[in-house]
Parts: structure tokens; sequence; C-alpha cells
């Protein structure tokens, strides 16, 4: 019998997964050379700025090595790049069996693709590359080379790693391998049917109702609003970083990102690394 799995980290409150485009493409090349762990078939995944999400088809042992050697691959090459020790090493994973019988498995893919659009990011989760939302019933799927094309060196430099994927996977042009080199996308789509019925999950997923319930407030990605705080430090303070604010500029910076961006106080301690209590005390304060 087959068992599945929906994997969820813990939303980091006051830090970011990935503070860029690249954390994203290396973090998807990552998914790729960890699912090519023997007995793990990643059905539907996302990365979101503070946390991810993926459906898989394994044993609750083959979940928790695939999800924790994910982390350790992205937190070594995070440690490496920033300079940050241990920035997932407390981040802790749900891992919950859903079942194929009772409709379990569609919702809990339906609920990982609709990720972006509670998050107010897209509108569709179609239009979100960092995941599976764009591959499944896409008629024009994005165009790639050959892994076979890239020499072994290129290969190690694209991956960060020295596994040898299979060469017929495909390269996206943004660099990072495509999801449906790996993902099993006709088994997906023949558990949905069809693309109409797929669509119902997605309307219907808890996901759906968030954004309708407009609890979703932020409109502007995590990490445009980190490139912004970075120019509203040197602008408005004449420093380089967060860290070279003291509290009443950091009070007003949280102010500006608030009022530009329509931020709230979530996703502001998110972007400058400042705690939910910090934050808050700062504001009613200053």
């Amino acid at each position: 019998m087959k068992l599945f799995y929906l994997v969820t980290t813990e939303h980091l409150e006051d830090r970011l997964w990935f503070r860029d485009e690249e954390d994203f493409r290396v973090a998807m090349n990552y998914v790729a050379v960890v699912a090519f762990i023997p007995g793990v078939s990643v059905l539907s995944f996302i990365l979101m700025s503070n946390h991810v999400h993926f459906v898989l088809c394994c044993s609750h042992e083959r979940a928790e090595l695939f999800i924790n050697k994910f982390k350790r691959l992205y937190a070594a090459y995070y440690r490496r790049k920033y300079g940050v020790c241990e920035l997932l090493r407390r981040n802790g994973v749900d891992i919950r069996e859903v079942r194929e019988h009772d409709e379990s498995l569609e919702k809990a893919i339906a609920y990982v693709m609709m990720n972006s659009v509670a998050a107010n990011i897209y509108m569709e989760p179609s239009g979100y590359p960092w995941g599976t939302g764009n591959i499944f019933f896409n008629s024009n799927p994005f165009p790639g080379q050959a892994l076979s094309e890239l020499s072994w060196r290129a290969q190690i430099k694209l991956l960060k790693s020295n596994v040898r994927l299979p060469q017929k996977y495909m390269v996206a042009p943004g660099g990072y391998i495509l999801p449906e080199s790996y993902v099993p996308v006709k088994g997906v789509e023949s558990l949905f049917r069809t693309p109409k019925r797929l669509g119902y999950f997605l309307r219907t997923s808890s996901k759906a109702r968030l954004r309708l319930e407009g609890n979703a407030v932020p409109s502007f990605r995590d990490q445009n609003i980190l490139s912004a705080c970075e120019d509203l430090c040197h602008s408005l303070f004449r420093v380089e970083r967060i860290e070279d604010l003291n509290e009443e500029q950091e009070a007003e910076l949280l102010r500006q990102l608030g009022r530009r961006f329509s931020a709230d106080l979530n996703q502001l301690c998110r972007v400058t690394g400042i705690s939910y209590a910090e934050a808050a005390r700062m504001l009613d304060s200053y």
C-alpha cells in the first residue's frame, strides 16, 4: 500500500529562508537532489519565504530523511553565503499522513499549491515559479535544456552538489532543474482526472478561503520589501544594514515599511529579523 505525507516546516518568525532569487534557485536544485533518494516520490511542493511544504509518496522514515537532508543542504549553503549558522536547526517539521481514498491527498496537493495565492503574491498558483504550481495540466511547459548538455563540472556548479542526477532532467533558463523532470506529473493528473476537478480543489482549499476572507494582508513579496529595506536604511539613516540602526531608527523603519508596502507586523519581522515582541514594543514606544 502506498503511503503519502504532507511535510511542513514551521514558519520562521524573524528571518527568511530565501532572501533573493539565487536562494530560491539553489533550493529548487536541492529538491531535485534530495528527491533522488530511493523510495521517495515528490508529488507537489512549494518554497515560500519562511517555510516549505512537500507532498511525498514514501514511508514516514523516508519522509523524515528527505526533509532533514534538504534542510541540511540548504542550511549549509545559507551559512556559506550569509554567515548565519544553525538557521534551520530548531526549525520544527510536521509530517502528517494523508489518505488517498477520502480525497485527503487531493486536498493536500491543492493546499500546497495555493500557498502563494493565500499570501496574496499571485492570483493563481500557476504564476508562482518556486514549486509545482505550474506543471499540472499545462499545455505550455517551460522550455529547458537537458542536463546532459552540461559538462560534469558545470553540473556540480549548477546543483552545488556532486550527486549525479539522471541526464534527461531538464534545466530551466533560470538555472534550476524543472520539477516536471522528477515529479510524476501524469500520475498526479490522473489523481485529479481533469483540470476542472483540480480547479475545484484549489478553489475550496483552506488556503483559498484565507485569501477570500482577506486575512492574507501582504501584497508584496518578502524579497521586494527586503530590498527596499536596505535602500531605506541608506536613504533615511545613512547606514548600510539594519544592524547599524539604533532602536528609535528601527521603529521608524518598521513604520515606513508598513506604510509604504501595507505590510503587517508578521511580514515586517520576517524581513527585518526583529522579533515580534520587540517590534510591537518599539512601535508602541516611539
